[in-house]
């Protein structure tokens, strides 16, 4: 009998040994892309669009989000937000901006008389929206879309496509 227990006892040892949850560090966490195309701000929606994360986001988490500034060459270019934006005229000065958590992401433009700007800057917008797991954020140069795409490996097909 006690060499059965002692059996028992080993193979309960060897089996249960691997199993901890020491995992304090989101290192198995992947990071993720969703580009939004054809975001409209406008009255109606408070000059705001939310975007839900499915599934939640770890709370060590990043959020980062990128905005469609220009094309050149065939060559997106992503400017990093918040972002402030003007014309030459003084006519409207407001910024993109967002918020984010665990659950979701808003989206928006802040700034006096929303309605006047003009609507190639508020009409029709595309936003990316990069999940960086929690034990990447130090490390990463937030202000480069590029420098963050190579850091979490990703590559542009692998980009998840929404329309708004």
């Amino acid at each position: 009998m006690k060499r059965i227990i002692t059996l028992f006892a080993i193979i309960g040892l060897v089996a249960f040994s691997g199993c901890t949850n020491e995992d304090n560090v989101d290192s198995d966490t992947i990071a993720e892309v969703i580009e939004i195309n054809g975001v409209n701000f406008n009255s109606s929606n408070g000059f705001r669009i939310r975007y839900d994360l499915k599934p939640e986001i770890y709370p060590q988490d990043m959020v980062l989000v990128y905005r469609l500034v220009a094309v050149e060459n065939g060559v997106k270019v992503w400017g990093t937000l918040p972002e402030t934006a003007f014309d030459n005229n003084g006519a409207y000065d407001f910024s993109y901006n967002f918020e984010f958590s665990k659950y979701d992401v808003d989206i928006f433009i802040q700034g006096f008389d929303l309605g006047s700007i003009i609507s190639n800057l508020r009409l029709n917008q595309t936003f990316r929206i990069v999940i960086v797991p929690g034990y990447f954020s130090k490390t990463l140069d937030t202000n480069n879309y590029i420098s963050v795409m190579k850091a979490l490996n990703l590559k542009e097909n692998q980009v998840q496509q929404i329309r708004l």
